[in-house]
């Protein structure tokens, strides 16, 4: 009765989450399209984000206990981290420029193309095929962008160029951060918080030449709306989307990755509802029509990837299937009380036949490796000598012999040679 109310707790507890990561989303997305629209610097919206990343995920951190960052060699920084460092700033801030130019709606839409590039990337970076089910999934997703593209009444090519490159920078970002992860034993936040850190780092001086100077010479900057609400929204758009990649990363320690990548796709059909409600962009229902069929693709998407994972699973396990079911299941009794194994002639094994090795053996022929395995005994065999009441009738090998002599070999009866 406990653990049933632990699990009905557990239940409770990662909906709550989901909850909340949709909410927080969903607002992140609507206040950086609010902002976007009177402040357009993409590349200051995706500096003050870092900066959040940098200064809120430090404190978090200690209070969770998650240790410090690994020692990590310079090769590896600059061969993994850098790199991982300069995408995320890079898909940041196209993300941001898609969202400024074309609805949140479709640039989410468009994103739903995010299992393309992966399939894609990990074809030609990793010459990784994928099943025939899972090709077939990324269909609806391709024909449901390709219907709110062509019905996307406040259509603009750069807001899509821009979310096409955002979405094959956030796929690259997911391969290479779990191999990051694999390679240094970081804790997921802690990759986040260095990546965050070095990006704000790296980026500063490009975002001074560029917007910053730019924010300064505009006088209008701050006629479109008041200096205090600009900064208060940047600073609610820092923090919510730090914020969401927290909750994120929770969610996933708490669930399986299906049952994330399911409420990950769930999360983006609330995103576009939440956005068409608030934002009121014009739609029809072709455009609608082609979201949502998107989204559908995308949850196939997971569950042919998920079923090709287990698929592979159960193929590497074929092995020790065989063995189990190849080697001997039955014993037969002596007239003494001892037990010996019985091996199936079917499969045409003598009894003298030393097994193949396999671990599994061990563990699944208990009996067989106290009195075996038995060294095969080679045609013009000598016979059994020092008063063994060996036999080998009936494919039964009896146990109360203490050497086998073959032309000259002898060898004990529990299979190390002794002699040649």
């Amino acid at each position: 009765m406990a653990e049933k109310d632990h699990n009905n707790d557990s239940v409770v507890h990662v909906l709550l989450l989901c909850g909340g990561w949709y909410l927080v989303s969903s607002t992140n997305n609507v206040v950086g399209k609010t902002l976007l629209n009177e402040f357009p610097y993409p590349i200051t919206v995706t500096m003050v984000q870092l900066l959040s990343i940098a200064v809120y995920s430090s404190p978090t951190l200690r209070w969770m206990g998650v240790r410090k960052r690994a020692d990590i060699s310079w090769s590896y920084y600059k061969r993994m981290i850098f790199p991982l460092a300069f995408g995320k700033f890079f898909s940041s801030v196209f993300s941001h420029i898609s969202i400024w130019k074309v609805p949140v709606s479709y640039a989410h839409t468009v994103k739903a193309t995010m299992p393309f590039f992966t399939v894609l990337l990990a074809r030609v970076l990793f010459s990784e095929k994928q099943t025939t089910k899972v090709y077939f999934s990324l269909v609806p997703i391709i024909l449901g962008v390709a219907i709110a593209t062509i019905t996307e009444l406040s259509f603009d090519v750069i807001g899509l160029v821009a979310a096409l490159v955002a979405t094959c920078g956030f796929s690259l970002q997911h391969i290479f951060s779990k191999k990051a992860l694999n390679d240094t034993g970081l804790h997921h936040l802690r990759l986040l918080h260095l990546l965050g850190f070095l990006a704000l780092i790296m980026f500063t001086p490009v975002w001074v030449f560029t917007e910053g100077y730019d924010i300064i010479n505009d006088e209008a900057v701050f006629v479109r709306r008041a200096p205090t609400d600009t900064i208060l929204l940047l600073l609610l758009d820092g923090f919510l989307n730090w914020l969401q990649n927290f909750v994120a990363f929770t969610i996933l320690h708490h669930v399986t990755p299906l049952t994330y990548a399911v409420a990950s796709a769930t999360k983006r059909i609330c995103i576009i509802s939440i956005s068409l409600l608030f934002l009121r962009n014009p739609i029809t229902f072709s455009n609608v029509l082609g979201m949502f069929l998107a989204v559908i693709g995308v949850l196939g998407y997971n569950k042919a990837k998920y079923d090709a994972n287990v698929a592979r699973k159960r193929a590497a396990m074929a092995p020790l299937s065989q063995v189990m079911s190849t080697r001997a299941s039955s014993y037969a009794p002596e007239a003494n009380g001892t037990v010996v194994p019985m091996y199936n002639s079917q499969y045409d094994i003598s009894p003298l036949q030393l097994p193949p090795f396999h671990p599994a053996y061990a563990f699944n022929h208990i009996t067989s490796s106290r009195v075996g395995p038995y060294p095969r005994i080679h045609e013009g065999a000598n016979g059994i000598s020092q008063s063994s009441t060996y036999s080998t009738q009936n494919g039964v090998l009896s146990s109360n012999a203490n050497s086998i002599t073959s032309n000259g070999h002898t060898t004990r009866s529990y299979g190390r040679i002794d002699s040649i």
